[in-house]
């Protein structure tokens, strides 16, 4: 496989066997990194296609990291790491994870979720269209949001559920719903849909004129949620 993939681990022993199961899996490009500083700089010369990346690392945090990662590339990452609090999961999320693995872990499970991760970035290369939805204008290929007219950041993981939500306006998804097509993988419990509610409240702080009674991305009691399409007389 020609994808590139950057590990970030402190412990030498979990940095090996990653890449030795990678490689077996048909990985040739693996590069390594052990600090902060060191991940910087490799992310920015390799340019990887997703990033392995611990959270406690010896000169700093790797959601630290995460987010200037975001700065200049949209690859996956994946947290690896022995804190599974719900609080570090969405904190994590937060700053542009897409996936969350916890430690012990099955390396084999580890490269699944690599592979799922490719996929989905190969899917989202592809061309899509822009989405006009009034004062909000969602442009899936130039990765950006914009609410009258003027681009407003947006994490990686939010614009994705945005994306999602704006290809199937007036649909009503469950939280689980969204968790399974955004996040690509099943939900195991109330953590998982308290993902999805944190990542909608940050959505409609940004896009929203109230976010406190949104037009845009409604509620809809008891159900999920949905996206309301310009003009349309929809509300929760």
């Amino acid at each position: 496989m020609t994808n590139t993939i950057l590990i970030v681990e402190d412990e030498q022993e979990i940095a090996d066997l990653l890449g030795i199961v990678l490689h077996r899996e048909g990985f040739d490009h693996v590069f390594r990194a052990a600090s902060v500083a060191s991940a910087l700089e490799t992310a920015r010369r390799v340019e990887p296609d997703l990033v392995v990346l611990d959270v406690m690392l010896p000169d700093g945090s790797g959601f630290d990291v995460a987010a200037r990662l975001r700065g200049f590339t949209q690859a996956p990452i994946i947290f690896l790491t022995a804190r599974d609090g719900d609080a570090d999961k969405l904190m994590g999320f937060g700053v542009g994870a897409d996936d969350y693995v916890t430690k012990p872990f099955n390396p084999l499970e580890v490269v699944a979720r690599i592979k799922a991760q490719l996929r989905r970035s190969r899917n989202e290369a592809e061309p899509h269209e822009s989405y006009d939805l009034g004062r909000v204008r969602v442009e899936p290929d130039a990765g950006r949001v914009l609410v009258d007219g003027a681009e407003v950041p947006m994490p990686a993981r939010e614009f994705k559920l945005l994306c999602y939500l704006a290809a199937n306006p007036g649909h009503v998804f469950s939280a689980r719903q969204l968790y399974r097509e955004v996040w690509g993988e099943e939900p195991v419990g109330p953590s998982d849909d308290n993902t999805v509610t944190v990542h909608v409240r940050r959505i409609r702080e940004r896009v929203e004129t109230d976010p406190a009674s949104p037009q845009l991305l409604v509620t809809v009691r008891g159900l999920g949620y949905k996206l309301v399409a310009p003009g349309s007389a929809e509300r929760s």
